[in-house]
């Protein structure tokens, strides 16, 4: 039996940010930021938009990560 559900690895922790029930508000500052960056770093400037959603910049954040290798 676990004690702390935040110490359990075993279960999945991140949802699709297709179900995030915040996800249709505009992304967040951070979120922003970090795409931006990411997006001149993988020169793929058509990546950034300033009117993405939450749920749409975290996938855009996803894909620039994975096609730089950084997860």
């Amino acid at each position: 039996m676990i004690d702390n559900p935040k110490t359990d690895n075993s279960s999945n922790t991140q949802k699709d940010p297709d179900d995030w029930v915040s996800g249709d508000e505009p992304m967040t500052g951070a979120q922003r930021s970090y795409l931006k960056t990411l997006s001149e770093q993988a020169h793929q400037p058509e990546a950034y938009a300033e009117d993405l959603t939450k749920a749409e910049a975290s996938k855009r954040i996803d894909q620039l990560k994975q096609s730089l290798d950084l997860e």
